[in-house]
Parts: C-alpha cells; sequence; structure tokens
C-alpha cells in the first residue's frame, strides 16, 4: 500500500536538475528615459566600481566592492526617491555597458553614486534557497527594498558593508500548506 502524502507527488525530470548552479537567462525591464541628471551623475560611480572589477587580483574584487559600497556610511541617510533615482540611473547606463553588469554590481555603483551626491545608501547582498541563489540590493532609510520586487522576501542578508545582516522588511510573503 503507498504512503499518504500531505500533496500531490511531483515527478522531476533527473536531466534537469541544476541544484541551484545553472544560470537562468534573463531580459532586464527597459527603464523609462527621465533621470538624465542622475544617469550623467552615475558615470563616475560606474567607472569606479568597473575599475574595481577588472583591474587588479580577483580575490579581492569583493574586499574592494565592498569598500565602495562603505564610502557613504558617514553620510546622512538619502531619501527613498533619490535612492530609487540612483538605481534606476545605474541600471539604465549599465544595460548599454560590456560585460557584466547585474546586481552586484549595480547595486554598489548606486550605493557610490548616492556618497557621490553626499548621501548614504545601505547595500545589502544576500541569499535565498532552492535553488540556492545570491542577490545584492539597496534599500531606503525605512529598512524597505528599493527597485525590488516581491521576490526579494526570499533572500536573507548575510553581507552589509558594517558586518551587520537584518531581515528584508517590506514585503509579506504568503504561507503555502
Amino acid at each position: 500500500m503507498p504512503a499518504e502524502h500531505d500533496g500531490p507527488v511531483v515527478r522531476l525530470d533527473h536531466r534537469r536538475r541544476s541544484w541551484g548552479t545553472e544560470e537562468a537567462s534573463t531580459v532586464l525591464a527597459s527603464q523609462p528615459a527621465r533621470g538624465l541628471v542622475w544617469r550623467v551623475l552615475c558615470i563616475p560611480a560606474i567607472a569606479a566600481t568597473a575599475a574595481v572589477l577588472y583591474c587588479g587580483p580577483r580575490r579581492r574584487r569583493m574586499r574592494w566592492l565592498i569598500a565602495l559600497a562603505r564610502l557613504g556610511r558617514g553620510l546622512s541617510p538619502a531619501r527613498t526617491q533619490h535612492v530609487h533615482a540612483a538605481v534606476t540611473a545605474v541600471r539604465a547606463v549599465s544595460t548599454n555597458l560590456p560585460g557584466r553588469w547585474a546586481c552586484l554590481e549595480q547595486s554598489v555603483a548606486a550605493a557610490l553614486l548616492l556618497a557621490l551626491v553626499g548621501r548614504r545608501a545601505e547595500w545589502r547582498h544576500g541569499v535565498a534557497s532552492d535553488p540556492v541563489r545570491l542577490h545584492a540590493w539597496i534599500v531606503g532609510p525605512d529598512g524597505r527594498p528599493v527597485g525590488e520586487g516581491p521576490d526579494i522576501a526570499a533572500f536573507t542578508a548575510v553581507l552589509t558593508p558594517d558586518g551587520l545582516a537584518t531581515p528584508v522588511r517590506g514585503f509579506e510573503t504568503e504561507k503555502t500548506l
């Protein structure tokens, strides 16, 4: 007699298991054409981030990226609309650049951009499981992720510039039985 289950049995194709090691191809959403001033201001931040990415020893890149994200730690916090404008500008400009410009590079450049204009951004780097994924993002002064969808709730911040990881706030997840 078969064992009783709480839900339906899902059969997996054994040839397609990735265990979180495969990359999924995605298309970034097009950004609106507003924010020309922020786009121009983000060029030095993107240039500094690119210099860290492509110059120097590979083993020190993450340390240097965290150092860039920390530059504004002593500044007053940026308002949510400024954080949103910086994130949007960096995403819009970086989509036209060669090389890898994913969440890590974009979030560091956005934090650096806000530091260059005299404000602090709260940078986060986190992990989600099943499948294992890494993600980096910026939170506003209220602790809510800026420019992220509701799937950000699956991530747990494990690394911040000051070393203190706080849970993602602002998105409620629906519990499934």
